[in-house]
């Protein structure tokens, strides 16, 4: 108790004198600097680790460690997951997304620092995904741990936990617009003055963070050598389209491999399977080794031979064909190798990879160009970063966040036009063929989804429990109109709901249907069975709101029963609703 008093005091002292606004700002910049700090362990315990793991190693005659390592990471990752924190929940953007939407933006605290170590395991020792979806969980959890313990409200919590994603994002990549971006787009965060100051503040803070400590030689940055030429439209609109297949695939690939994994119930045997068919992919593959970004430097820098290095066929890039399959395989491979990863128990995102997947796509199509001298030759690098925005922004459903994104990696905006042609049209084939993002599809599919539809973002927070009315007298089965006429005596409703012994609903009466013979002392003997009429609906204890909603729009009328099979729960009405839903909509869109 002791412990608690000075935090305690501190809070009066802050409710005298700081005001929410204020305390908000100030809050949105420590969060920026932690997430930053988070992002600096993280990236360059990843990276050095990485160094030392591969230094000095002959790989002509020990590549067999590419097929080691992957193992020994998703081994301990499990271990880490099994025996530290005790938790298998994920560390992806999905759990965020969740978080928001059905458990009141709150993070569980120990993903502050498991997130971290998880993905240090894991992609430290080889492990074929980002760096991201960690890092941004991490900083998540640290702003809504801190918004819980300062006592704010959803909304407050929920601008928390977003300014420590975007304060990460920032830090990644030292692109602090594209951190906002990312919060607005992904994180389905509501654009507001509310919302975009603190969002500014966190990302500008934990850019600057990573800036000033993070070495040089971590830091992702690309330099555009080679000026848009407006003839090379046609390329960038067909590479547009091939973005938007390739984004679809890599979506259902995922997906397809996660559900089989998790089909496999002993987690020694996913880590086993996984760990095999991940060595296997990365001792034939080693460009699937780690995160991929090093492999994307080598593209830009127009080195294959480093692309190459350690693989089969490294001795072959003077042959076109085998670039041609050697670049295609890995566009194909990469999202499998993360699910593989992630799948046998790794702790990543799909960022990077699917960043990685457009780097060697955009590449394959200019070198394939090129090579048969089709025409004027094409800026390989250009396309390279036109390639990586159009198929994150197609993966994520986020074009606005892969366009930005790659203008603030290169430091300019000389790309700007065939970023958003190409991702726009990357995005428009994506949704042409998949309605949901591959971070969105499994909670669309369970109703758990915020958007920025302010009608079904309020119908999500509202929980049926809160408006169920359960002040109406009960009669009955056995009981006759005499009885009645006392209950309506003691009654303010004009519904009286009629139950079994084991309070099943049987039927309802409504006062206007009796009225008339209510003050017939002759008629009553009359049983209540003659005088109940069956509700037009009833709604289910566990229906969500928009199937509420929905049953009152096609019944037509103004107040529902509630059952939890079959038993009588209480009545829900329209203007319980109306009132509920103003209250929600001002809770979540008041500036």
């Amino acid at each position: 108790m002791v412990s608690k008093t000075p935090w305690r005091r501190f809070l009066i002292w802050r409710l005298r004198h700081i005001n929410n606004q204020t305390l908000i700002l100030i809050l949105s910049v420590l969060i920026g600097i932690a997430s930053g700090m988070t992002a600096l362990i993280l990236k360059t315990a990843v990276y050095r680790g990485r160094e030392y793991l591969l230094q000095g190693i002959n790989w002509s005659e020990q590549n067999y460690l590419f097929f080691l390592y992957p193992m020994i990471g998703l081994g301990l990752s499990q271990l880490f997951k099994k025996y530290i924190i005790r938790d298998f929940t994920k560390h992806n953007i999905t759990s965020l997304l969740r978080a928001i939407s059905k458990r009141n933006s709150i993070v569980k605290l120990h993903k502050v620092y498991s997130s971290v170590i998880g993905a240090i395991l894991t992609a430290g020792f080889g492990g074929s995904i980002g760096l991201e979806s960690p890092i941004i969980s991490s900083g998540a959890a640290i702003g809504s741990n801190m918004g819980r313990y300062f006592h704010l409200n959803y909304k407050e919590v929920t601008i928390m936990l977003a300014c420590g994603a975007s304060g990460a994002i920032a830090a990644i990549f030292n692109t602090p617009i594209a951190a906002i971006v990312f919060a607005l787009e992904v994180l389905l965060i509501d654009l507001s003055r509310f919302s975009l100051i603190p969002l500014l503040m966190a990302s500008v803070s934990g850019a600057l963070t990573t800036k000033l400590f993070l070495d040089d030689d971590i830091l992702i940055e690309f330099v555009i050598v080679h000026p848009f030429v407006i003839r090379d439209i046609p390329f960038f609109i067909l590479l547009g389209i091939l973005s938007g297949l390739v984004s679809v695939y890599f979506t259902k690939i995922f997906l397809r491999i996660e559900s089989r994994f998790e089909k496999v119930r002993l987690l020694k045997n996913r880590m086993l399977i996984g760990g095999i068919c991940l060595g296997i992919l990365i001792f034939y593959f080693p460009a699937l080794y780690g995160e991929g970004y090093n492999t994307v430097k080598s593209l830009m820098a127009g080195n294959l031979d480093e692309v190459f290095r350690s693989s089969l066929f490294e001795n072959d890039t003077q042959l076109w064909y085998v670039v041609v399959l050697f670049l295609g395989a890995l566009v194909l491979l990469k999202v499998i190798a993360a699910s593989i990863t992630l799948g046998a128990g790794g702790v990543g995102g799909i960022f990077a990879p699917s960043v990685f997947t457009g780097a060697m796509l955009g590449y394959l199509f200019v070198f394939i160009y090129n090579y048969f001298e089709i025409g004027e030759p094409l800026s390989e690098s250009n396309f390279t970063l036109v390639g990586m925005a159009s198929v994150l922004g197609g993966v994520l459903h986020a074009p606005l966040t892969g366009i930005f994104l790659i203008a603030e990696i290169t430091r300019g905006y000389e790309l700007i036009v065939p970023l958003m042609l190409s991702t726009t049209i990357s995005f428009i084939t994506v949704k042409s063929l998949q309605k949901e993002s591959i971070i969105t599809i499994q909670l669309a599919q369970k109703g758990e989804l915020i958007t920025h539809n302010k009608d079904q973002a309020v119908l999500r927070f509202m929980q049926l429990s809160k408006v169920i009315e359960t002040d109406l007298m009960t009669i009955p089965e056995d009981a006759n109109l005499g009885d009645l006429v006392k209950v309506i005596a003691k009654s303010k409703r004009n519904i009286f709901p009629v139950l079994s012994e084991e309070e099943f609903l049987i039927g309802v009466i409504l006062l206007d249907e009796v009225r008339e013979i209510m003050f017939d002392k002759q008629m009553y003997s009359t049983s209540i069975s003659s005088l109940m009429i069956s509700p037009p609906a009833s709604i289910s204890y566990t229906d969500s709101m928009e199937i509420v909603l929905s049953k009152f729009k096609e019944s037509g009328a103004w107040n529902l029963p509630v059952l939890e099979k079959g038993k009588y729960k209480g009545f829900v009405s329209k203007s319980k609703l109306f009132s509920a839903y103003r209250q929600h909509l001002v809770k979540i869109t008041a500036d």
